[in-house]
């Protein structure tokens, strides 16, 4: 069988066991099998999708990529959690310090009122424990890409904080190295 996936998602095929695999953005260009691609991507060929937005998606995409692996024979020995635990753990020894972040956190953000410019974003924002609002908010997250619609909305309340999170042509391929820059950027604005 051969598998193809994106750039963004190869780290988690890696994670989940595959050693052997092509990589295209554009994964309907290679001859394939099965594509692994991020969720919101679409191709012809029969594909898994997954979301690496938060760590428990990572998390859930790693498991989910390697039971299928496993269960069509495609490697020997599945992950499980704990050889997630593991992979995360040596993350969080280089600096990656947002990866098992504790309820404290959570606590301290559930009365923040968040405007939100992106369906990624909203998944961060709810695993801090912020408030998505359309109206009365504190603050403004958006993704790079919308800086300049979000500025030009012209919002006029000076005691508004904008968040702006770097996306996937402005970060770490690696999902655990992207998601914890994100939620340093974001855990810091707040």
């Amino acid at each position: 069988m051969i598998i193809v996936t994106t750039p963004m998602c190869k780290e988690i095929v890696k994670l989940a066991g595959l050693d052997n695999f092509k990589i295209n953005k554009h994964p309907d260009k290679e001859e394939g099998d099965l594509a692994i691609l991020l969720s919101e991507s679409k191709v012809d060929m029969p594909s898994i999708p997954i979301k690496l937005n938060t760590f428990s998606q990572i998390k859930e995409s790693i498991l989910k990529v390697s039971s299928y692996f496993y269960e069509n024979k495609i490697i020997e020995e599945k992950i499980e959690i704990n050889d997630i635990l593991d992979i995360f753990k040596k993350y969080e020894d280089q600096g990656c310090n947002y990866i098992n972040f504790d309820l404290s956190i959570k606590e301290n953000n559930h009365n923040k009122k968040v405007k939100v410019y992106s369906k990624f974003l909203k998944d961060i924002i709810q695993d801090v424990g912020c408030e998505i609002v359309q109206d009365n908010f504190d603050y403004v997250v958006f993704p790079d890409y919308l800086k300049s619609k979000v500025i030009e909305l012209d919002l006029d309340d000076s005691n508004l904080k904008f968040i702006e999170i770097p996306t996937h042509s402005n970060t770490s391929p690696n999902p655990i190295i992207r998601a914890n820059e994100r939620y340093s950027i974001l855990l810091d604005g707040l």
